[in-house]
Parts: C-alpha cells; sequence; structure tokens
C-alpha cells in the first residue's frame, strides 16, 4: 500500500478522498500547514494532496517548500477554482496535477494511480546516469558537474532536476518545446514554451561548466549531448 498524505481543512474533502483511493493506499490527514510540515519531517509519502487555499498558510507556498525538498514525491492541488491563471500558479509552484472541486471519486483515483505508478517507474530506473561532464543521481537527487579536473556540485531545484532528468532519458534526441512541456509539466498544464526556454537558460547557468551538455537545436528545440567516457 501506498502512503497518501492530504492537506485540507474540509472532513467532506477527506471523507471523499480517503473513499477514492482506500483500496490503493493509506492516508495521512491534516487539516493545517503546521501538522503538514511536521508530518513531512517525520515520514515519507509517496504522494501530497494539498488544499490551494488553506486558513492558516498558502497552500502553494507549502507545495513550493515541499519541491525544494522532497523532488520524488508527487504534489497535487486540490481547489474550487476553475481559473486559468490559479492552475497557472499551481504548477509553477510545482504542482505535479490540479483538481477542481468538487471532483469525481473515480477520476481521483484513476489520476493519483496513474502518478503514483510513473514515479515507481522512474525511482526503478538506473541510479547513476555518469558522462565525462556530468554524473546525476537520480535516487539523492545530486548533480556534479566537471571540467579540466574541476569538481563541483549543481544546486538545483525540484523542477530543474526534473528537467535534467526528462534530457538524460532522451539521449541525444532533439526535443521540441512541446515535447518537454508534456514529459516535465505534464499533459494538463497551462504553461507555454517560453517558460521551457526560461528553465532551460536557469538549468544551463547552473550546470556551470557543463552547460554545454544542453545544446539549442535550430527550429525544434533542445537536446542532450554529453560526452560518453
Amino acid at each position: 500500500m501506498y502512503d497518501i498524505l492530504l492537506i485540507d481543512n474540509s472532513k467532506d474533502v477527506f471523507s471523499m478522498v480517503e473513499s477514492s483511493i482506500k483500496s490503493i493506499a493509506n492516508l495521512t490527514w491534516c487539516s493545517a500547514v503546521e501538522d503538514a510540515m511536521l508530518q513531512v519531517e517525520k515520514k515519507s509519502f509517496d504522494l501530497i494532496l494539498v488544499d490551494a487555499s488553506l486558513p492558516e498558510g498558502n497552500g502553494l507556498q507549502f507545495c513550493a517548500s515541499l519541491q525544494s525538498k522532497f523532488y520524488r514525491v508527487p504534489i497535487f492541488i486540490l481547489s474550487f477554482s476553475n481559473e486559468l491563471a490559479q492552475k497557472v500558479l499551481s504548477f509553477s509552484a510545482g504542482a505535479d496535477d490540479y483538481i477542481t472541486k468538487p471532483f469525481e471519486p473515480l477520476e481521483l483515483r484513476a489520476r493519483v494511480s496513474a502518478r503514483l505508478n510513473k514515479r515507481e517507474l522512474i525511482i526503478n530506473s538506473v541510479e547513476m546516469l555518469r558522462w565525462k561532464e556530468i554524473v546525476i543521481n537520480s535516487v539523492r537527487q545530486e548533480v556534479t558537474v566537471y571540467s579540466d579536473g574541476i569538481e563541483m556540485n549543481a544546486e538545483l531545484t525540484s523542477l530543474e532536476f526534473k528537467l535534467l532528468l526528462f534530457f538524460a532519458h532522451h539521449l541525444e534526441e532533439a526535443l521540441t518545446r512541446d515535447e518537454i512541456l508534456d514529459g516535465v509539466w505534464g499533459v494538463t498544464t497551462y504553461v507555454n514554451h517560453r517558460t521551457v526556454d526560461t528553465h532551460v537558460s536557469k538549468l544551463r547557468k547552473k550546470l556551470l561548466l557543463a552547460a554545454g551538455v544542453i545544446k539549442s537545436v535550430h527550429g525544434r528545440g533542445y537536446k542532450f549531448s554529453p560526452t560518453n567516457i
């Protein structure tokens, strides 16, 4: 059984989520951000559901803080708002999915199950990816870059690491911006091509001496092209 954390101050939402996912996961419920922070510090969760408008703290800020610490934990935003602006803010904060309340229990279970299965495949993939200029530890979320005998750690955000890992799993492939959007942000997100360019630029800067492993492909997008050891 998986372990899922729900952060929402509504008992009705808790009951609905619990009945929806009880066949695939154990559910821990917190009604406030403070309690949720204590939970994530002492227990490992496979997925987190968080209300966008918590009374004692901003759900999106909480989402962003979680993403910076726990890259491998998918985060779903729950919200009564169906406005595009709110969805954009949620995905910019690092959310993996956005579910509008009230939701259909079967749909919630299907989306949660799909994300958990995808996460498990990633975890079970190769832990260490090595090239001459860069080494990626996909389990520890660590990146080391090399140049002329110099070794440095690249400090990446959760989203930047996710972007780098996506490139690494598509070695030497010329990826379009749409392919990158779908692979990193997901098909249900509401971000545009400029978002890809902005994050690739930030990622390159943080890769320091290994920035050249991500190359621009004229008329298409980008490709990951490191040197084999």
